[in-house]
């Protein structure tokens, strides 16, 4: 229910927003808008009232939302109208730079909150990053990565040649850079492990997630979830976890892994509480899990905080929404390998973008995140889409002559019979994922 109401809402000011971005444009130049919807209402609205000349709505389908402008083609698909002799007050009477504006209103606006939000969060919380120096007990590898030759504990110095700002920056440019050699040092040595130019694909390939590596960091609990099974146990907050049965390691990600390789089973932890190391006994649930969670990163690294004034949170939120969407447009390219359309998602894949407890921060990091990539979608030159009508405008200005009726509706048939099948595909593919446990 966290999941899904921060998806709602997020999604909700977006989807205002956005049409907002067409509303005042066509107000401005005096275009009539026949309706303002936040999500769509087939058949009946859920509250709707008539405010002027504009009905203001909610519907029950909550796929999106839309402005109904007068002398549109648009989803819907309202010939009668079209088939009347063009009215001063509508969309096709209006020079084709005002048609323009109209269009990419939206988008226009799903950038600047993109913007304003990332600057917010910047001048409110700053920006937490762990220096590459940092990672005192070197990375926790994805499975994939031992084939290359890495191992747990190594530390990342340079990709390429290149010394990283950040650990973050790693896992982004193992991903999508494609680095062909990475400067290691293991046990006080230094190594170079060669990559396939082909790297990042290999990663989505083998259905990596959470990226090429994490932070290496000591089991010490920090919550116990009550009615779990550590909880029965007798595990507590504070205590450190060594080993299960008679596997041995202090650090988080590979005693985790250890017990999901112990489903349905029950096993001997190693616990260090009070100088003294006890064993435990402890099911595993059919999940992998036992209830427990571990203290954050920033209680064994040292985490740099940085601040921003006002004058420097503004620049600061360019520069996040850039990279952003530089990232995400760079993502695509995998979408055409068979890896890549089976990690496609609708909504619950959105929904999983936002944590399961509610955090403000977090929260309005994911809705500027889905901001920017609403606002690169939907500017795509694909019918049905802003971008769809933007490039039928831009031929029209450049050739002087408009695109016809007929034409434009088919493409608006055509791109939305697209969209749909996308939205089937990514919410059967969500659906496939629950009932197949991943």
């Amino acid at each position: 229910m966290i999941f899904a109401f921060q998806l709602l809402l997020s999604l909700s000011i977006l989807i205002i927003l956005h049409e907002g971005g067409h509303f005042i444009p066509a107000k401005i130049f005096k275009t009539r808008v026949e309706k303002f919807y936040l999500f769509f209402d087939p058949y009946f609205s859920l509250l709707k009232k008539k405010i002027g000349e504009t009905e203001y709505g909610i519907g029950w389908l909550p796929l999106g939302g839309y402005v109904k402008i007068s002398g549109m083609v648009d989803e819907s698909m309202d010939k009668e109208q079209m088939s009347q002799p063009a009215q001063p007050w509508e969309f096709r009477s209006k020079p084709a730079w005002q048609r323009l504006i109209i269009m990419i209103g939206g988008v226009v606006v799903n950038v600047i909150v993109g913007v304003v939000i990332y600057g917010v969060i910047l001048y409110t919380y700053g920006k937490q990053v762990v220096p590459v120096e940092n990672a005192s007990y070197g990375v926790h590898c994805s499975p994939i990565m031992y084939q290359f030759g890495f191992k747990d504990g190594d530390k990342i110095l340079a990709l390429d040649g290149v010394r990283p700002e950040s650990f973050s920056e790693i896992n982004k440019r193992m991903m999508l850079d494609d680095p062909h050699e990475v400067t290691i040092e293991r046990f006080g040595e230094k190594h170079i492990i060669k990559l396939p130019d082909n790297f990042g694909q290999m990663m989505v390939d083998s259905g990596v997630k959470t990226g090429a590596f994490s932070l290496r960091i000591p089991f010490v609990i920090d919550t116990v979830e009550v009615g779990k099974n550590a909880y029965a146990a007798g595990i507590l907050k504070g205590d450190s976890i060594t080993g299960v049965d008679g596997y041995y390691s202090p650090y988080y990600q590979e005693i985790a892994r250890e017990i999901r390789n112990n489903k349905n089973k029950l096993v001997r932890l190693h616990v260090v509480r009070d100088g003294q190391t006890i064993a435990v006994p402890v099911m595993v649930s059919k999940e992998g899990k036992i209830g427990v969670g571990p203290q954050s990163i920033d209680h064994f690294l040292d985490v740099d905080t940085m601040h921003y004034s006002f004058a420097q949170s503004i620049p600061g939120g360019f520069h996040e929404a850039w990279e952003t969407v530089t990232d995400y447009s760079s993502q695509l390219r995998f979408l055409f390998s068979k890896s890549g359309a089976s990690q496609v998602g609708g909504f619950v894949t959105f929904a999983k973008l936002f944590p399961d407890e509610w955090d403000w921060w977090a929260f309005w990091e994911r809705t500027a995140f889905i901001s920017l990539v609403l606002a690169f979608m939907n500017i795509l030159p694909i019918p049905a889409l802003d971008g769809g009508h933007v490039m039928f405008l831009i031929w029209e200005m450049i050739t002087g002559k408009a695109v016809s009726q007929k034409i434009l509706e088919r493409s608006q048939i055509i791109g939305m019979m697209l969209l749909l099948g996308l939205m089937l595909y990514g919410n059967g593919m969500d659906i496939f994922r629950l009932f197949a446990g991943s």
